[in-house]
C-alpha cells in the first residue's frame, strides 16, 4: 500500500522534504477541509440530527467559546450540570436537555458557552463525531473556541487518580501519528496539541486541591485488551513479562496513559488549526494489574477530576476567578 502524507494544510504530498509555514493554532476561525461544502444546498449532520436547513445553527452555537466531549454520553450531561453550577448560570440542573435527542448515537448538552458533547469508544466513534461537529462550529461560525476531550484512562507508572494533560497523542508504536486510509492509500497525520493551553491546564492544577497532574503522552490503541496489553481479555497470546516490557518502552518514550481515542482527536484538531486538549484521569497503574477494582465510590471521584480541571480553566478564561 502506498503511503502519503497530509500536511497541517491538508496538502497531499509524498514523502519527500517539504516544508509549509506554521500557522497552527493561529487564525481564531476554523478551517473545514472540504471544498465540496460550499456546493453543497444543505448539510444534513445526520449522527446528532441537526442540518443546516432545519436549524438555525448560528443562533443555536454561535456563543460557544468552549467544547467539551467525552465518552459516555451519562457523564456528559453530568458535566453540563456541572458547569450550569460552576458558571452559575440561570437555570435548573434538570432542564438541561440533550439537544440531540432525536438520535440515539450522541448526546450534545449547551449550557451558556459550553457545549458538551458524548462521543462513544473509540476512534470510529468519536471520529464520526469529530467530523459533524466541526462542520457543526464551522456552520455556526464559532471563532476563538478550545476543544476538549475528558474521560478516563490506564495510567503507565503512575498513581491511580492522577490527571494526565497531554503532550501527543501517540499510536502503539509510540509514534505522534494518525494514519487515516482514504481511497485505499495511507494519509499521515500529526497529533500534536496547543502547546500553550497544556500549560495553562497545568497552572490550573496547581490552583486546586486533589487533582494531581502532569504532562505526557497519550498511547490511543485500538481495543481495550490486546491492544493495550492487557492478560485478561478473551484472547491473549504473550506473557506477563512481554506486557511489562512493552508498558516500559512506552514509559521510556514519554507515555503516562493509555486510552483509544486521542490521536484522532488530536489529529482532526490540528489539521483545522482548532486549539485543543486531552484530559483524562488514570483508573489504575498497569504497571500493577490490568482490571479496575476501585471501589465505585472511588472512581466517581477520580473522573470528576478532568471536569473540575477543564472548569476551573473555562472560569479563568472567562475572568470568573483570578
Amino acid at each position: 500500500m502506498s503511503s502519503i502524507l497530509l500536511n497541517c494544510m491538508g496538502t497531499v504530498t509524498d514523502h519527500s522534504e517539504y516544508s509549509e509555514p506554521e500557522v497552527l493554532f493561529k487564525n481564531p476561525q476554523i478551517h473545514v477541509k472540504n471544498p465540496h461544502l460550499d456546493t453543497m444546498e444543505e448539510d444534513i449532520l445526520y449522527h446528532f440530527n441537526l442540518g443546516t436547513k432545519t436549524h438555525n445553527l448560528p443562533e443555536m452555537f454561535g456563543d460557544v467559546k468552549f467544547v467539551c466531549v467525552g465518552g459516555s454520553a451519562n457523564r456528559m450531561k453530568s458535566f453540563a450540570q456541572f458547569i450550569l453550577q460552576e458558571l452559575a448560570l440561570p437555570g435548573n440542573m434538570d432542564n438541561v436537555t440533550d439537544i440531540c435527542e432525536g438520535t440515539d448515537r450522541y448526546s450534545m448538552y449547551k449550557v451558556g458557552p459550553v457545549l458538551s458533547i458524548s462521543h462513544g469508544m473509540g476512534v470510529p466513534s468519536i471520529s464520526i463525531m469529530l467530523h459533524e461537529l466541526i462542520k457543526l462550529l464551522h456552520h455556526a461560525r464559532c471563532i476563538d473556541f478550545i476543544l476538549f476531550r475528558i474521560g478516563t484512562s490506564g495510567g503507565v507508572g503512575l498513581e491511580p487518580g492522577t490527571v494526565v494533560v497531554t503532550d501527543k497523542a501517540v499510536d502503539c508504536f509510540f509514534r505522534a501519528q494518525f494514519e487515516q486510509v482514504v481511497l485505499g492509500k495511507v494519509v499521515t497525520r500529526s497529533t500534536e496539541l496547543d502547546v500553550g493551553v497544556s500549560k495553562e491546564l497545568l497552572q490550573c492544577s496547581s490552583e486546586l486541591d486533589d487533582v494531581p497532574t502532569v504532562i505526557g503522552n497519550t498511547m490511543c490503541t485500538s481495543d481495550f485488551y490486546e491492544g493495550q496489553g492487557r492478560l485478561d481479555g478473551a484472547l491473549c497470546s504473550f506473557s506477563t513479562e512481554d506486557k511489562l516490557e512493552y508498558l516500559r518502552k512506552a514509559y521510556n518514550t514519554g507515555v503516562r496513559n493509555i486510552e483509544m481515542e486521542s490521536t484522532v482527536f488530536a489529529a482532526m484538531c490540528r489539521a483545522c488549526a482548532i486549539k485543543a486538549a486531552v484530559v483524562c484521569v488514570t483508573l489504575l497503574n498497569r504497571f500493577d494489574g490490568d482490571q479496575i477494582s476501585t471501589p465505585h465510590d472511588v472512581l466517581v471521584e477520580y473522573q470528576q477530576r478532568p471536569q473540575v480541571l477543564v472548569a476551573h480553566f473555562i472560569k479563568k478564561r472567562l475572568g470568573l476567578i483570578v
